[in-house]
């Protein structure tokens, strides 16, 4: 099965009980779990089986369970489906690192490793700071980032047409949810998140991972990775790094990545995460193409069949 671009969740799409009914169908997801566990020092799966939904929701734990979650959905998806031979990663921040050790950047120990310190240091950064998010529904792009300006916060996520999310103080989003109707914009709504992901105010955060990153081996990915701040193929090491540092202030350009995609003339892609979320994106970003959402055993399953 060729011609099939995969796609891994972001922060948000976690919920508790994720990965449960996997582990228990298929050997091979279960070890994935209990070499998370191993790796972390602690046990990842008892918050994703169990929660509570605010431990859980921890920027801390959630990076790197869903992280988890998508490796085990794609290992048991390429164990049921030999023939299954992807031609494009992407996935929606936190996923950009998924997708990196589908597609053989790094292990998937040392993957774990960067998103569980990557989720530390943005949760880090959400506690020192006063940041807020407002999602912008029914603006035009450039409606949308004159409203950023005039309130001085940042535009976190391009996530799908006529869906922008902006970020920053509190006081900024505030501003830009007040002012989105009279800018032009349908509807402004603030999100219920612990900080200003994808903004300013991570700068701190996205100084630390750098040096993570720095001392981190890497390879050439074994298919072309489209990363969220370029949203564009990443070409060698170098800029892979930077491209990974670069997105944690920096914007999350998804519909331009995934209208990349489909003009190569991609068509099926496959969501590996829970939720259901970009397989919603892409309703709004080209009704036209499919994707196959899979986080759970009865939609791998089905996932299976319409791809045999």
């Amino acid at each position: 099965m060729s011609n099939v671009v995969i796609l891994f969740s972001g922060q948000g799409a976690q919920k508790v009980g994720m990965g449960q009914d996997l582990v228990d169908a298929y050997p091979a997801a279960k070890e994935l779990f209990a070499k998370a566990d191993e790796a972390l020092g602690y046990s990842l799966s008892e918050i994703m089986f169990n929660g509570p939904d605010e431990q859980l929701t921890r920027t801390g734990y959630c990076q790197p369970a869903l992280y988890l979650h998508g490796l085990a959905c794609l290992e048991v998806l390429k164990e049921k489906l030999p023939s299954l031979n992807p031609v494009a990663a992407a996935g929606l921040s936190l996923g950009e690192f998924t997708a990196h050790a589908a597609a053989g950047t790094f292990d998937f120990a040392t993957g774990l490793n960067l998103v569980a310190q990557r989720g530390s240091f943005m949760e880090e950064a959400c506690e020192a700071t006063d940041g807020a998010m407002a999602a912008m529904i029914g603006g035009d792009e450039a409606a949308v980032e004159k409203l950023a300006a005039d309130c001085d916060v940042d535009v976190a996520n391009f996530n799908a047409i006529g869906q922008i999310v902006l970020s920053g103080s509190e006081a900024g989003i505030d501003k830009a949810v007040a002012g989105a109707k009279d800018a032009g914009i349908r509807m402004g709504k603030k999100l219920n998140v612990a900080g200003a992901y994808h903004s300013r105010l991570m700068q701190s955060a996205q100084d630390k991972l750098a040096g993570v990153l720095a001392s981190t081996e890497m390879s050439e990915p074994s298919i072309p990775v489209i990363c969220n701040f370029g949203a564009r193929a990443v070409e060698g090491t170098d800029d892979i790094k930077s491209m990974l540092e670069q997105q944690v202030t920096g914007s999350v350009r998804w519909t331009a990545s995934m209208q990349k995609l489909i003009a190569d003339g991609n068509t099926t892609f496959i969501e590996l995460g829970p939720g259901k979320v970009l397989a919603g994106l892409m309703g709004r970003i080209d009704k036209a193409v499919s994707v196959i959402s899979v986080e759970d055993v009865e939609s791998l399953e089905a996932a299976v069949a319409a791809l045999k």
